[in-house]
């Protein structure tokens, strides 16, 4: 069982699937693609057909408060604007058009993150991202809706002004701290009235601590899981996350070489974009039904 038995109540929907899957498969804004724009309710829905225990939003805030699901800075891709979609106001936003996967209008919206809420409300699981810099509005949004406290996983940057904001939160929403030393992760545990279940290692290379198995095994003793983004951005270093051993290694070389080895790592969620040849993979590979 991850997280502290004071919040096991709120964890057990996350627990459970665990419990059926072993590893959990995230996907990483949705299931995009083709004429399906990324961190739309559509492509949420598209995640868990493809196979996905849970998917990723993104959060992005207008001018006047209003949540939406869009990373921002990736305004030039998705709406051909040059300006942070936070500084437009939700009726400018509401007039905005996403772009699709050929640069063509899709016919989507920007997508309006209550909608999303309100629409997931079976304990499906999503990975809010992004969201720490307007955590008031996000802590506003989750607790209209007493049901998303069980189904949403919040990640932020292991920080001390992002932690205390969420230790004076009433509702202990799951938490997930991105780290990317052990200092962050000795910082995290420190908060004891945040229900921490896991920890994003940001991993550089394989000899990186953070890729460690004692460390691995350290944290699955103390009650958190691991998660692991075998995203590929890009080809820039700075955007390794998961010591190379990312979605693009396992097509090119093998599943083995990539997802093989950080399932290997004891790895507990792995965040991807393409989540039906990993659900396969994982499947097989650990005898889930």
């Amino acid at each position: 069982m991850f997280g502290d038995k004071r919040f096991k109540d709120i964890n057990s929907v996350l627990n459970a699937r665990f419990a059926k899957k072993k590893v959990l498969i995230a996907q990483h804004r949705g299931g995009h693609g083709g004429n399906i724009p990324q961190n739309t309710l559509f492509s949420f829905k598209t995640s868990f057909l493809l196979g996905a225990d849970m998917f990723e939003m993104d959060v992005s805030r207008s001018k006047d408060g209003r949540l939406y699901c869009f990373h921002d800075t990736a305004e030039e891709l998705n709406l051909r604007q040059h300006k942070n979609i936070q500084s437009f106001s939700s009726a400018a936003i509401a007039e905005m058009g996403l772009y699709n996967s050929i640069g063509e209008p899709s016919g989507f919206g920007v997508q309006d993150m209550e909608e999303v809420i309100k629409y997931f409300s079976n304990g499906e699981l999503y990975n809010v991202d992004r969201s720490w810099e307007k955590s008031e509005e996000t802590f506003a949004l989750l607790n209209k809706y007493p049901y998303a406290v069980k189904q949403a996983l919040l990640k932020a940057p292991a920080r001390k002004e992002i932690l205390d904001k969420y230790e004076a939160e009433p509702t202990k929403f799951m938490f997930m701290a991105i780290v990317n030393s052990v200092e962050e992760i000795e910082l995290v545990k420190t908060y004891k009235n945040i229900n921490t279940v896991g920890f994003e290692l940001i991993v550089r290379g394989k000899d990186d601590l953070l890729f460690g198995s004692k460390l691995i095994e350290e944290l699955h003793a103390s009650g958190y899981f691991v998660w692991v983004n075998a995203i590929t951005l890009s080809s820039q270093k700075c955007h390794v996350l998961s010591g190379g051993f990312d979605d693009n290694s396992s097509i090119k070389n093998g599943f083995d070489s990539g997802w093989g080895v950080l399932i290997d790592k004891k790895f507990d969620i792995i965040q991807t974009d393409w989540p039906s040849l990993l659900c396969g993979y994982r499947n097989k590979k650990l005898n889930v039904k």
